[in-house]
């Protein structure tokens, strides 16, 4: 399921049911269709032009790899049909040093477990193969779903945070999610 030796998770972790790689150019029709999706972006500040969509695959997806090796936004295939559902990704808080988990899914793949399955596996990821000490998750105030996704991930809440950075300053405090490496990797040599 997850191998120790992969250094990037864009080439090669998978679970059961899905993998990841890296976002290319040729993405951008895909990545527009996900972003322009009214139901999908309700609780990410609506929806993305098409211009504000290449400039993300552009800066915050591709050149992001280069610039932090092993973290990344990277493109979430099921493994029976071959299609891409969406994103995963462990990067940076815009702004900020806290490394972060977090998704997004066309509505279609939303209740089937697949955005609580990657984030595990992108946790361990993170925790046991990058040697990252903390991991956080912020959500929108009203985006229960993904709360309760964090929560079964193994985060855990820890108040709310606000954030200068224009990307999630109107929102205000929002829920604030964080785990340290040993204390998750204890309850997930439990959970298998």
């Amino acid at each position: 399921m997850n191998d120790p030796t992969i250094t990037d998770a864009g080439t090669g972790l998978s679970t059961p049911r899905l993998l990841l790689r890296r976002f290319t150019l040729a993405d951008l029709d895909l990545l527009d269709r996900l972003n322009s999706d009214a139901e999908v972006m309700r609780h990410l500040g609506g929806v993305a032009s098409r211009a504000d969509t290449q400039a993300m695959l552009e800066g915050r997806m591709l050149r992001y790899y280069d610039e932090h090796p092993g973290l990344g936004v990277w493109a979430t295939i099921e493994r029976r049909s071959g299609a891409c559902i969406g994103f995963h990704l462990l990067n940076h808080i815009r702004g900020e040093q806290h490394i972060q988990v977090g998704y997004r899914l066309f509505p279609g793949y939303w209740g089937r477990g697949y955005a609580t399955e990657m984030s595990i596996a992108l946790l361990r990821y993170g925790f046991a193969t990058l040697g990252l000490d903390t991991i956080t998750a912020i959500t929108a105030p009203d985006n229960f779903g993904s709360q309760s996704v964090l929560l079964k991930s193994g985060l855990r809440r820890n108040g709310e945070r606000a954030f200068a950075h224009p990307s999630y300053a109107d929102w205000g405090a929002m829920p604030w999610f964080e785990r340290n490496a040993a204390d998750w990797l204890d309850d997930d040599s439990r959970r298998n």
